[in-house]
């Protein structure tokens, strides 16, 4: 019988790893089955541009895993339960299990409330295609003059507040930051980025805490109502909580406490990468929820599966967090490098030079979305009997 392994989540880190392992195991040994809500693959990192009105092209993954052996199973995750190696199921047809011999995970993040109040009924946000999708409904039927306020100064905050500002000038877009805008940049990506929303037009609110939404505003902790006809809540993400009803080890967090080799530190049989996944990095540091920690992750959990199934040493891949790259609308963007400690080096690249960067590193996700069978040995390793884990 098949070793089954069953990647939960086709986002960057679920659809890079599926494809990797077929690519790398042969399917004479292996079935691999990727679950995922809905059928095309996300760019996350362009949902702001969806939001304002940009056409983007999907990719649909039954295209993208076509002739790689990789199986789609579209169906909304319900409950994990590691003791009976079972994935709960919810889809079209009904309510159903699916069981695994190994188990990646990799459901990502969403919105972070923080139980703000109205929060929930008011506010819109852009961290899935159902949310970005509504947003983008209002914000077209959004007239001139209209008021729109992101919450959060992140990298989500400050690209979706630019893209806004930038694609619609017609609007006031305003940002209310906790601190100051850019005090973790250097100094002078921080004067760009001041540069970059003042040529914008973007009203910023500093030292602001939003303690309630309304439908046409946003009420602060010290009582000063901010207009707001949409508010963009971009203050922070969290991970769904079916890791954490599950069994699993998780940190406070909610996200799945892995070893070295993204091996959860409970339940040997599951993996997780990605945003779910509670990683140390080189750094001794908690890899942050991101793009390129998801990039890492994935790597170092598709190795260590590969190894162990087929009696390997495990490879040790990088676990390191070099930067950030922040767009600025189309034009204009900030990448910004960071040492070790995650302080802010006095280097940056900023400009178009920056933004066409980002568009490169995209445009190279997409691309690599786009051919899972690319670049990888063609000789696939024959499974061997498992061992146990080696912490």
């Amino acid at each position: 019988m098949k070793h089954h392994i069953v990647v939960l989540g086709a986002g960057y880190a679920g659809a890079f790893a599926a494809g990797n392992l077929a690519r790398r195991l042969s399917l004479a040994d292996v079935e691999i089955t990727v679950v995922n809500a809905v059928p095309d693959f996300v760019e996350r990192m362009r949902l702001h541009q969806l939001a304002i009105g940009q056409d983007l092209a999907f990719r649909r993954l039954v295209d993208v895993f076509a002739g790689t052996g990789v199986s789609l199973r579209l169906a909304r995750v319900t409950g994990v339960d590691p003791e009976r190696k079972t994935v709960a199921l919810s889809g079209d047809d009904g309510d159903s299990e699916l069981a695994y011999d190994t188990l990646l995970y990799t459901l990502g993040s969403c919105v972070a409330r923080h139980d703000v109040p109205g929060v929930a009924e008011h506010a819109f946000d852009v961290t899935g295609l159902s949310s970005a999708l509504r947003l983008r409904e209002r914000l077209a039927a959004l007239g001139e003059g209209g008021t729109v306020l992101v919450v959060g100064e992140g990298l989500t905050g400050i690209e979706t507040a630019t893209e806004f500002a930038e694609s619609r000038p017609d609007l006031s877009v305003a940002l209310a930051a906790r601190g100051e805008l850019g005090a973790w940049l250097s100094p002078k990506a921080c004067r760009h980025l001041r540069r970059a929303f003042d040529r914008l037009g973007i009203t910023v609110h500093e030292h602001t805490v939003v303690e309630a939404v309304e439908p046409t505003r946003a009420i602060t902790d010290g009582g000063t109502s901010i207009p707001a006809d949409v508010t963009v809540w971009a203050a922070g993400f969290e991970v769904h909580p079916i890791a954490a009803a599950s069994g699993l080890e998780v940190a406070r967090t909610g996200q799945i406490v892995v070893d070295r080799t993204m091996c959860s530190v409970s339940h040997p049989d599951v993996y997780a990468a990605g945003d779910s996944a509670y990683a140390i990095g080189d750094n001794s540091r908690p890899l942050p929820m991101s793009c390129a920690s998801a990039g890492a992750t994935n790597m170092q959990a598709t190795a260590a599966i590969v190894a162990r199934l087929t009696a390997r040493d495990v490879p040790t891949v990088g676990l390191k967090y070099h930067g950030n790259h922040i767009s600025l609308g189309r034009r204009d963007a900030i990448f910004q490098m960071v040492d070790e400690d995650v302080r802010s080096k006095s280097w940056f690249l900023g400009g178009r030079p920056a933004a066409r960067l980002k568009a490169g590193v995209l445009n190279a996700a997409g691309w690599g979305i786009d051919h899972p069978t690319f670049g990888m040995p063609k000789r696939k390793r024959r499974l061997t009997a498992v061992p146990d884990r080696v912490a």
